[in-house]
């Protein structure tokens, strides 16, 4: 039998270990002729055929050293043909694309800016895209792994087998692809990659995939990202004003397994679809103005709650597709909501099919565990240094800002990345070049992903989940900051539920963990989180940390409500908390909804709605909220009392706001606060009010100020301050 293929190549292609199958399978020049080489094994016959018209052109032969390569000249051939292939096992007979007969797919350009690490669309040219090429539908993949030996896409239409769709190298891109003909959405896939030495790695699902299976096979699928008919111009259009420091800003965290559940149907979460019916109305209706999923990138451990994410461009299929979340995306845009998401950049599992060594070598993570191990989750930390990976981050923000019109990201874990000895002991990091612990490279990837994201994507909001006293982080890049446009206020979290969690008559000892957020309220541009990590892992809910009895406890709560919505501020609350859940969360479990057939549930809820409606409604609530000429203290010393009270102030014209705390069970009448301005301030919330489940005590609607002089001021009120309550005055103008 005559060979039409070196003996070493034959035998690569048939092992399975061939660098750069492109260079031999398909119509190739041999000895001044055209050649057609297939691989296709247990295949009894294989002929090649007329493209259009299935007439035979040539029957192939078997290879002397491969048995499942086949090969023959095509008489007459001398420039390139289309052509398919006919093969036989056994009896039986298919026609298939020949995918080594197309040719490359990505371009100079993608190459050019692949290699340089600055494809701010990498989502468009990586993954799995279902395409038409040179006229035949199919699917194109394209992976980096540079330090693969061979790189494969294997799926149910090759029996996941690695040897026969080995895919075209890129250079020095490090990129792998090809064009596999009819494949399409929905199928499933991974890459099978050898390393360098030739060694069989794990099969790796796609960096880039759009699409998962369920937990806990971990394949991905293939999804279209076009054709999604959007239909949110509106909003897309107006949203800049809905993320700016002068708006109204309330955002309710949901984690969507288990914000409600379907009992009837083994406890399942609700879909996309369900969500978008289910709660985009309930948010609307309690007037947040945004909603904030935890992590929604795929995730192969459900007790991560997604934090720990495999799939970073990947919805998670746990609630449906990647269409019908956008459809959820649309639902919240049409009522007026925001959508945040919250985004994981600083770090990743070490789940074998996900990033971790992902090509036999640290690709994504640091080689040395000093630098690329997190000590506090057993995750890998990326190598920010690296031009690509902080590409494929980067790119990653834009992704789910330009494919599915998410409005902002709240990063998670940003102190983890700024600093190199982060929950680490001495021995365990590596100072930077300087000898310091500031992560140069984790500082510079966020300010470049701020600067791209709010250039590329108008309107945006990036949140720091920031612990630190790291300083600028809501800076603009070109003042020396981070960049962000909002980052969470740990510190004012952290002090004002220590003191709530006091008794009554022990607060007064504790009083400045009440006013000390006010020496740095702004500094930064700050969101007020009272987020999931405040009722879990023991903690208890936020009403179980309230003390007292039952009655006494609600009223805390509500009365702690009504110093965050007044404080300076953006807002954030966990779901649950908007109705006083009496238990600590529970990922795997619905929401007790069933509490709100009890008065002091529903009282809570109607005071979180009222809350978001004044915030939302009163300018001098919101205006400044990030500008110290909106505040002002008018008590700020009487811990024996355990009183606060302070104004709030909008724009010039803006009626000013008094708020005022008693966070004793004490009622304290005639209660004397000195005002900027005399007139009737009239009250326009109380959370002691009977509509809340309060004792209905206050001040008959409204207060007249009086000619006596008290806190520095000409004029004063004198108040009814119900106990354990917060109340609003505004100043009524004519």
């Amino acid at each position: 039998m005559t060979t039409y293929t070196s003996k070493r190549d034959a035998q690569a292609i048939q092992n399975g270990v061939h660098s750069n199958p492109f260079s031999v399978l398909g119509l190739q020049e041999w000895e001044d002729q055209l050649v057609v080489r297939v691989f296709i094994p247990g295949a009894c016959e294989v002929e090649v055929i007329h493209h259009e018209t299935g007439a035979l052109i040539e029957e192939l032969e078997r290879d002397d050293v491969a048995p499942d390569l086949f090969a023959k000249p095509i008489a007459g051939k001398k420039e390139w043909f289309a052509y398919k292939i006919r093969a036989r096992v056994g009896d039986h007979v298919w026609i298939q694309e020949d995918p080594y007969r197309f040719g490359p797919v990505i371009g100079e350009l993608d190459e050019y800016l692949l290699g340089e690490g600055t494809h701010q669309s990498l989502w468009k040219v990586l993954g799995a895209h279902v395409i038409t090429h040179d006229g035949v539908e199919g699917t194109h993949f394209a992976v980096w792994a540079p330090n693969a030996r061979r790189a494969s896409v294997v799926g149910n239409w090759n029996n996941w087998d690695g040897r026969r769709h080995a895919m075209r190298p890129r250079g020095v891109t490090g990129v792998w692809e090809i064009f596999i003909p009819q494949v399409g959405e929905g199928q499933a896939y991974k890459y099978e990659l050898l390393d360098r030495q030739g060694q069989l790695l794990p099969l790796k699902a796609d960096p880039v995939g759009f699409g998962s299976e369920h937990a806990p096979r971990t394949a991905s699928i293939v999804r279209k990202l076009d054709g999604h008919d959007w239909r949110d111009d509106e909003w897309m259009q107006g949203r800049e004003q809905t993320t700016k420091i002068d708006k109204p800003i309330s955002i309710y965290e949901v984690h969507l397994g288990s914000w409600r559940r379907v009992k009837d149907e083994g406890n399942r979460p609700l879909s996309y679809s369900e969500l978008a019916e289910q709660l985009v109305p309930y948010v609307k209706d309690m007037g947040f103005t945004h909603v904030e999923m935890m992590p929604i990138s795929e995730y192969p451990f459900d007790g991560s709650w997604g934090y720990q994410p495999v799939g970073l461009f990947a919805p998670t299929i746990r609630h449906g597709t990647l269409e019908e979340f956008r459809d959820m995306v649309e639902a919240f845009h049409a009522a007026g909501i925001g959508v945040l998401i919250d985004w994981v950049p600083g770090h990743f599992p070490e789940d074998p099919h996900g990033l971790a060594r992902f090509d036999g070598t640290a690709l994504y993570e640091h080689e040395d565990r000093r630098e690329g191990f997190h000590p506090d989750w057993n995750t890998l930390v990326y190598n920010y240094g690296r031009r690509e990976v902080s590409n494929f981050l980067s790119a990653n923000a834009l992704y789910w800002f330009n494919e599915h019109h998410i409005d902002g990201l709240r990063v998670d874990a940003v102190a983890s990345m700024l600093y190199r000895d982060y929950s680490r002991k001495d021995g365990e990091w590596i100072p930077n070049k300087d000898g310091g612990r500031e992560n140069y490279e984790a500082i510079d990837f966020l300010r470049n992903t701020n600067i791209t994201s709010y250039r590329e994507a108008p309107g945006i909001m990036t949140i720091a989940e920031e612990s630190t006293a790291f300083p600028g982080v809501s800076a603009p890049t070109n003042h020396g900051g981070l960049g962000f446009g909002y980052k969470w206020n740990m510190g004012w979290m952290n002090d004002t539920l220590r003191y709530m969690s006091h008794e009554a008559v022990h607060r007064k000892y504790h009083h400045h963990d009440m006013t000390f957020g006010m020496h740095y309220a702004f500094s930064e541009n700050y969101i007020l989180p009272l987020s999931h990590d405040e009722v879990v892992h023991g903690k208890g809910s936020l009403l179980s940390r309230m003390p007292g009895y039952p009655a006494d406890q609600f009223a805390n709560l509500r009365a702690y409500f009504g110093f965050m919505w007044g404080h300076p501020g953006k807002k954030l609350l966990f779901m649950g908390g908007e109705f006083a859940q009496g238990e600590e969360w529970n990922h795997n479990e619905s929401l007790d909804w069933h509490l709100l057939q009890y008065d002091f549930q529903r009282g809570v809820q109607s005071l979180v709605r009222d809350l978001n409606r004044v915030y939302r409604e009163v300018p001098a609530l919101h205006r400044n909220d990030s500008n110290p000429k909106g505040f002002e203290w008018i008590e700020c010393h009487s811990a024996e009392n355990s009183v606060f009270a302070w104004i709030r102030y909008g724009d010039e014209g803006d009626a000013p706001v008094l708020v005022v705390c008693n966070m004793t069970p004490v009622e304290r009448q005639s209660y004397r606060l000195g005002v900027p301005k005399a007139g009737r301030w009239v009250e326009i919330l109380n959370t002691d009010s009977s509509l809340y489940a309060g004792g209905g005590r206050g001040n008959l609607g409204a207060a007249e100020t009086e000619n006596i002089g008290s806190h520095e001021r000409d004029v004063s009120l004198s108040l009814t301050l119900p106990p354990l309550s917060t109340l609003y005055f505004q100043l009524e103008q004519a």
